[in-house]
């Protein structure tokens, strides 16, 4: 079972390979191996260009998808944001798509005039593109042809995660490779085939989360309680209003050791008690 929703089956990588071998044949084995090994959506490999396959380099870039509605067909762009995507392909898909290209190559030179140019890897005989309800069709019919378990196309899908996972990828590798949104989706969807430490999530990267700041070494210095307050009980009721009273006569009084900034007084000689008239003549009596 995959993910919370629906029962689903996948196949085992004997039941793929067996499936692949007698395949090797038809038309459509080149699009069943890209799905089965690199997890492309049905609307995605049927919807992929030659101008997004670069075969030399081992590289197909998903940028496009075909989407049915209905029973109509019409181009869109894929399922997501990170459904945009760029994935390496393998030295057997690569192969595989070479040889898809020449027969693809002889088609069009019988064909002729009578030739469809649409420009997707992969098409009908007559170039014309693919329908994805027809495609689906044709892959349970070859599985049938040998008794495979029944399983959805979409389900080579989820066999592309567990073979990615089985050759060592991680979860963020399987992620980017089937153009999920988020690694949760991933983690989700294949928590009951991937060990648990498959899906548990990733660590954070150094610098991708701001770090704590560091404790301090010293605390800072507590404030030593006033002369006033100091001989005071903790609990005491009038403690709070000592702390208050000496609080507001910091901030607004003058501290009891003010001392006044007024010039000193120089000493000089003493004046005379004598009245500035003279002496006084009762004295002199």
């Amino acid at each position: 079972m995959l993910g919370s929703s629906a029962p689903v089956m996948v196949w085992t990588p004997e039941h793929t390979g067996l499936f692949l071998d007698h395949i090797a044949e038809d038309r459509l084995y080149p699009l069943f191996h890209l799905i089965a090994f690199r997890g492309l959506r049905r609307g995605e490999a049927c919807g992929q260009k030659w101008t997004d396959t670069n075969l030399d380099a081992g590289l197909i870039t998903v940028a496009e998808q075909l989407v049915v509605e209905g029973w109509e067909v019409y181009a869109d762009d894929p399922k997501t944001d990170a459904g945009a995507r760029t994935i390496a392909l393998g030295s057997d898909t690569v192969q595989a798509l070479k040889r898809h290209r020449a027969q693809q190559n002889k088609d069009r030179k019988e064909w002729e005039s009578a030739w469809v140019e649409t420009g997707r890897v992969f098409t009908k005989e007559n170039g014309e593109m693919l329908h994805p309800a027809n495609v689906t069709r044709r892959f349970i019919e070859l599985y049938e042809e040998i008794d495979l378990p029944p399983v959805r196309l979409h389900d080579l899908r989820h066999g592309a995660a567990t073979l990615a996972h089985a050759a060592g990828a991680d979860l963020k590798d399987i992620q980017e490779m089937l153009g999920h949104s988020s690694i949760t989706i991933t983690a989700d969807t294949y928590r009951a085939c991937f060990p648990k430490r498959a899906w548990r999530l990733p660590r954070p990267q150094p610098g991708s989360f701001r770090a704590p700041a560091p404790p301090l070494k010293t605390p800072p210095p507590r404030r030593r309680p006033s002369p006033t307050t100091r001989s005071i009980p903790a609990r005491s009721p009038c403690r709070m209003m000592l702390i208050r009273w000496e609080e507001f006569r910091r901030s607004t009084l003058r501290p009891l050791t003010h001392r006044s900034r007024k010039r000193p007084r120089t000493r000089g000689p003493r004046p005379s008690r004598s009245p500035p008239w003279g002496t006084n003549p009762r004295a002199e009596r």
